[in-house]
């Protein structure tokens, strides 16, 4: 092969590697920003800061006469959800016991509550610092279920702002 030729195959791969890297990094930007959308930047629909601030334990705990889930269920709902999904990505441990959903739907006390909070804003948080250190491989693998996390994170939100709006609860 000739030197041109060497040349012309370098510059092909070197041009396709570099788009590759765009895409890499946007793909990247995409899912941390579905992630923040969905804890504290507020965009198309309140994020959970905005969604469950200022919530005293007596409003989050109400539930009407149906089968509906209260605000501090559907909380606990996501938390335990987002941190089963984080300690996947990350490759911990996860307990084996088949999870029945609707037992993640649950009511903490008061003191509980708060410390649910917490853990949600600290699940959401560690979300997005894990995804922004995880390597181009890992993001792309991951990309979809983060995407569907983030849209099933977004769908009880939408709820946690109906509950509050038809009860008066709202900024």
């Amino acid at each position: 092969m000739s030197k041109k030729s060497w040349v012309f195959l370098f510059l092909i791969g070197f041009v396709l590697s570099c788009s590759q890297k765009k895409e890499d990094e946007e793909l990247k930007r995409l899912v941390k920003a579905q992630l923040q959308n969905t804890h504290t930047n507020e965009e198309w629909f309140a994020p959970t800061s905005v969604a469950l601030e200022g919530l005293t334990y007596e409003q989050a705990i109400w539930k009407d006469t149906t089968t509906n889930h209260s605000i501090a269920e559907l909380t606990s709902h996501i938390a335990f959800w987002n941190e089963m999904n984080l300690r996947s990505f990350k490759g911990l441990e996860i307990p084996d016991q088949e999870v029945v959903n609707e037992d993640t739907f649950q009511t903490p006390t008061e003191e509980e509550w708060l410390k649910t909070l917490k853990r949600l804003d600290s699940i959401q948080s560690e979300w997005e610092v894990s995804v922004e250190k995880s390597n181009d491989i890992k993001t792309k693998e991951w990309s979809e279920e983060i995407i569907n996390m983030s849209a099933h994170t977004g769908y009880h939100l939408g709820q946690i702002v109906y509950l509050r709006k038809h009860k008066g609860w709202w900024k």
